[in-house]
């Protein structure tokens, strides 16, 4: 007799199968394939590809009947199957959306609302309530206030200084702790930290004018600057601008700075940075001011300052300053080595007044009357500086509080904020600490009681002597480097968020610049309530983005550690925030700042999303495609030095094929991500690790962290950056007989060798890298 099948359909007995799509490891999603097995019927392990072809010719029967009814039992078998698995793929598809920033289809949940294999779709499942990402962000605005925000800042209210270590600095530090511990954080701690402190000895500095042998005390501030050279020293004055090194470019074509004492304005790069190029020039000592063209009524005013080219405590450079430790005798290469002193703006004029030599050039005038750039040449006249600040030992404290997370507690996302401050400093110290507490206080508000599960934890840091150059911070950094680099992903500065009100201030590692400027979309502008902050800053955004400086808390995460970065604030271009480091840094002066509360509300819900955002999605959100992009403008501009890289028996050849394997290397994490089981927490964590190590990966493993300890090669100091190489080469057209072969040969070689080794990091397992290009 017939078989069946082939009774009805006219033919040979057929194979009959199960629908199925198969996610192909090579990235093809489009195979479709079938199978026969049915016991899958709840929809298989997602992800997984399964090449099962089976045939079963059916029994062979007599009558129509059974035929009919086998034909009918397959259909409903393909029926039910196909009803199972487009309702578990449509699930799927919603666990995972992400959409351009609006929010609107954002729907990943904390934790996976699917049933376990062996439950079955009508369970209920247990476990904390889902969280998708919009109602988070919601609950985050909601929460921020901005009343709780004044009240915090009327803590910086008290006149007195805030100085790292002193009373007022540990009973600021017991507060945070004590808010801490009512905002029920999973942990609560301080770190202690044993380190030099230069400050000013009982007598104040002076600087006076010596003319005919006759001394004239010109001003003895009670401000002074740590670091400096406790020294007398005496020597022709001489105005250098802003002390850049293209300020001091110019002015030594025309006179020697040998044994002078220059002056100099406060602003565009730091005083540290202002002090090591006069240093370099040959001058014995420099003076600063705030001039009033750029800080407006600060006639009387002297600021505060550090003069140490670094962070940190610059007597235990790459060690960490804990108690008991064995220090070797060494000091930072940083520290200035000539006598430093800020004096104010009055103080330059009358300066100017005596000099009687050549006027300042046009585009070096400010607010002080009666520039001059340097005395006549019959002119005998000097300036004696003398500075006795004395070194002491402090003991400063970092205070901690954490909110752990459910999936990873052991990856940290850390927002941090300098307590300390010269003077009162409420723009300085007062706004970040306000916010910190506040973000501390909601987010762990939304974790306790709404129940939301980051997957990863939260860490708030209060940092002890900021002022001295990012100390309590870069001492946690350094003695915590072997576990820090491979555990904290991201760390977010509030430092001096609220310095005006017209323009956005933004410095950020390129992996956060697509979270940014989702988050920019997502927060309303204070001053315009109609419009977001992305709407502010524009699509160009990037281009406006400020280098970190050593002046900022973040950059020893970022140069030092290799952690992601990012310092989110407000200020006006065009005018500086003129009390910052002084004793008028009050919250009287900080609050002629249009709209403050609702500024700084605004700042804390930027750091708020970006924190909560990293916590709460699978993977990472760090763009680690976007240094592709910066890497391709760094090989656009070597370049046209190409040709004069190869008469030198050279090749640029070698770095841009370095550049090309990272490109291609983005390119393959991209892949094994699309191609991945986002379930499968395993391999979710072996991706994400790969993720947060690209930052780490662009710290050039060749050097020591004892001597340079700011290794990135794209925002580290020291001629081992692309940037430094970059300099090298465009003296080879300039003045190539000052440029170092050597150097530049190792210069080559150290760019290329690092950027290899970050490709075949991101590539992933050992067997998968290679040393070819």
């Amino acid at each position: 007799s017939h078989d069946c099948l082939s009774t009805q359909f006219g033919g040979e007995p057929m194979s009959y199968t199960r629908f199925s799509i198969a996610r192909q490891t090579d990235g093809d999603n489009s195979h479709v394939e079938m199978k026969l097995s049915a016991d899958d019927e709840e929809g298989g392990e997602v992800g997984r590809p399964e090449h099962l072809h089976a045939s079963m010719p059916p029994p062979r029967r007599s009558g129509k009947n059974l035929c009919f009814l086998i034909i009918a039992a397959v259909l409903l078998l393909l029926i039910g199957f196909l009803i199972g698995y487009l309702s578990y793929r449509g699930r799927m598809q919603m666990a995972s959306r992400c959409v351009d920033g609006s929010g609107r289809c954002e729907t990943t949940p904390t934790a996976s609302y699917l049933a376990d294999d062996t439950d079955t779709e009508q369970e209920v499942i247990s476990g904390p309530p889902v969280f998708y990402w919009p109602d988070l962000r919601k609950s985050l605005s909601v929460k921020l206030s901005a009343r709780r925000l004044e009240d915090s800042l009327r803590q910086r209210t008290n006149p007195h200084s805030f100085e790292a270590g002193q009373s007022e600095d540990e009973s600021t530090a017991s507060y945070i702790h004590e808010q801490f511990t009512s905002f029920l954080l999973d942990e609560v701690w301080n770190d202690e930290h044993y380190i030099k402190l230069q400050v000013k000895d009982s007598s104040n500095n002076r600087v006076s004018i010596v003319e005919d042998g006759k001394e004239e005390e010109l001003e003895s501030p009670d401000a002074y600057v740590a670091y400096s050279n406790t020294d007398v020293v005496e020597g022709r004055p001489v105005y250098v601008n802003y002390g850049r090194k293209d300020d001091f470019q110019k002015i030594k074509l025309r006179v020697s700075l040998n044994g002078t004492i220059i002056i100099f304005r406060a602003g565009k790069i730091t005083l540290a940075e202002k002090v090591a190029n006069a240093k370099e020039a040959g001058a014995v000592g420099a003076l600063m001011y705030l001039d009033p063209y750029d800080y407006r009524n600060t006639d009387a005013l002297v600021p505060f300052g550090h003069a140490h080219l670094g962070t940190g405590d610059p007597f235990t450079p790459g060690f960490p300053s804990f108690n008991h430790t064995q220090f070797p005798p060494v000091e930072s290469s940083g520290l200035p080595r000539i006598a430093v002193q800020t004096i104010s703006s009055q103080a330059v004029a009358r300066l100017f007044s005596k000099m009687q030599g050549e006027e300042c050039l046009s585009e070096w005038k400010g607010g002080v009357m009666g520039c001059k750039v340097m005395l006549s040449n019959t002119s005998k006249m000097t300036v004696k500086l003398r500075v006795n600040n004395v070194m002491v030992d402090r003991k400063i404290l970092n205070i901690f509080g954490a909110i752990k997370g459910s999936e990873e507690p052991d990856r940290y996302v850390v927002i941090g904020a300098q307590r300390d401050s010269w003077g009162p400093g409420a723009a300085k110290a007062g706004v970040g600490t306000a916010m910190l507490l506040e973000l501390a206080r909601v987010i762990s508000d939304i974790v306790k009681n709404e129940g939301y599960k980051p997957r990863r934890s939260i860490i708030f840091a209060s940092w002890s002597a900021g002022e001295y150059g990012a100390v309590g911070a870069t001492e946690w950094l350094e003695g915590y480097s072997a576990t820090l680099h491979a555990k904290a992903f991201t760390y977010i500065n509030l430092d001096a968020a609220v310095l005006g009100s017209n323009h956005m201030k933004i410095s950020a590692s390129p992996l956060l610049y697509t979270l940014l400027e989702r988050t920019m979309k997502g927060v309303t502008d204070p001053m315009k309530d109609s419009q977001s902050l992305y709407d502010r800053v524009g699509s160009d955004w990037v281009k406006t983005v400020v280098p970190l400086g050593l002046d900022n808390a973040a950059f020893p995460f970022l140069a030092y550690s290799g952690v992601p970065v990012v310092s989110f604030g407000f200020y006006n271009k065009d005018e500086e925030y003129p009390f910052l480091d002084t004793t008028q840094d009050t919250v009287e002066n900080l609050k002629m700042t249009d709209n403050l509360y609702a500024l700084m509300r605004a700042a804390a819900e930027v750091a708020g999303q970006i924190a909560l955002r990293l916590t709460h999605d699978h993977e990472l959100f760090l763009d680690f495609e976007r240094y592709s992009e910066e890497l391709l403008a760094f090989q656009e501009k070597f370049l046209p030095y190409s040709q004069d890289v190869k008469a030198l028996g050279l090749t640029l050849n070698w770095l841009f094929f370095a550049r090309g394997d990272f490109q291609r290397a983005t390119d393959a994490l991209r892949r094994d991500i699309a191609n991945s089981d986002r379930e499968n927490r395993i391999v979710r964590r072996a991706l994400n690790d790969r993720i947060m190590k690209v930052e780490y990966d662009f710290l050039s493993p060749y050097l020591s962290p004892k001597d340079a300890p700011f290794r990135h090669i794209f925002f580290g100091r020291g001629s081992h950056t692309l940037q430094s190489l970059l300099e090298n080469l465009q003296l080879l057209r300039t003045n190539r007989d000052s440029v170092d072969m050597n150097m530049l040969k190792e210069q080559l070689a150290l760019a290329t060798w690092t950027i290899k080794g970050a490709a075949n990091a991101l590539v992933g397992d050992i067997w998968d890298t290679d040393n070819e290009f």
